[in-house]
């Protein structure tokens, strides 16, 4: 998810695990730990040149639970021993600063799993990805609750079980809102399913998550032999059937078997793409796992970027084009069609 969230759940960890034994201090050390799996996303520019390369980076090994494990000896160790000294001898021991890390980081990693985004939460050993796509990445009704109850636990001395109350309070809010989510995904997984049936459409899978910002409306795509068709459903429509319905013809124009950046693009959009020939002779590589939002006379993805061949012959990537992608535009698009039809 956002860093946002993942700041107020790392914090909530290190209030869990040392707030008793060093206070508010154990919410500053539990922000950075939570922080740390996303800092691939500088590792993988710094490792790669390549934008596509550096992209695929995100969510990898760093948001494994083998790393979870690893990074919790080797983080663990490291603050212990920079932690532990003068005035503060005594205070911690290198097994609380172990169990520490274990919760900040593999909590990060588990919560990004519930978004649709995906997350080799088995690396290296595997590169399956896990999505399971019943909340936003960017959600204020997970976060912003949270936040507020870590706040208030902030003035409360370590050893006043008011901040374990607040701390309580914070987690079953999150979790009860996550709970809500898996079991309206769920529910409108029927109604995506159902109304397939009822168009009698062919399909061969399908795939449905929540817009940008909520868990109320909903989008799905659902892949036949020659299009993908995604369709928009709002848990306050009027109706119980998905709506709003685009086929897009499947198209690469470039074979992508014999390319692996190209396969891997695929891999990372779980084939749910299409990749089309530009004037200029570079690509459009459309990830459509991701909304697609209605203009005057047409349909344009939120999720693409340019493809082009740089000077060692391999693709890499342009980025978004802001003026085609307007982010005030997609946010009132989505808004007008949440409140429902």
């Amino acid at each position: 998810m956002d860093s946002l969230t993942q700041i107020v759940l790392g914090a909530a960890c290190g209030e869990a695990v040392l707030g008793k034994k060093i206070g508010n201090r154990a919410l500053l050390f539990g922000a950075i730990g939570g922080t740390i799996p996303d800092l691939d996303v500088f590792v993988g520019n710094m490792l790669y040149s390549n934008q596509i390369d550096a992209m695929l980076f995100h969510r990898g090994f760093m948001h494994s639970f083998f790393f979870a494990i690893l990074g919790a000896f080797v983080f663990g160790l490291i603050t212990y021993q920079l932690y532990n000294t003068k005035k503060r001898l005594g205070s911690t021991n290198l097994k609380n600063w172990i169990v520490f890390y274990v919760w900040t980081l593999s909590t990060h990693m588990m919560l990004d799993a519930f978004t649709p985004y995906g997350t080799q939460l088995f690396a290296p050993f595997s590169s399956y990805r896990v999505a399971f796509n019943n909340i936003s990445v960017v959600d204020p009704l997970y976060t912003v609750p949270f936040l507020v109850s870590l706040i208030i636990l902030m003035f409360f001395r370590r050893d006043d079980e008011r901040r374990r109350k607040w701390l309580k309070i914070g987690l079953s809010l999150s979790s009860a809102y996550m709970l809500f989510t898996i079991a309206n995904k769920l529910y409108v997984d029927t109604i995506f399913k159902n109304t397939l049936k009822e168009k009698q459409v062919n399909y061969k899978r399908f795939s449905i998550q929540p817009s940008l910002l909520n868990t109320i409306l909903w989008y799905g795509i659902a892949e036949t032999d020659s299009t993908f068709q995604v369709g928009y459903y709002s848990n306050l429509d009027s109706k119980k059937e998905f709506s709003d319905w685009h086929v897009f013809q499947k198209k690469q124009d470039i074979d992508i078997v014999k390319n692996d950046q190209l396969a891997s693009l695929a891999w990372f959009s779980n084939d749910y793409f299409s990749i089309e020939r530009t004037a200029n002779n570079t690509y459009y590589y459309t990830d459509l796992r991701y909304p697609v939002i209605k203009r005057e006379d047409s349909y344009e993805p939120v999720f693409f970027f340019e493809l082009y061949r740089n000077q060692s012959n391999r693709f890499d990537m342009k980025p978004f084009d802001s003026e085609q992608n307007n982010f005030g535009y997609v946010l009132q698009t989505i808004w007008q069609r949440l409140k429902g039809k």
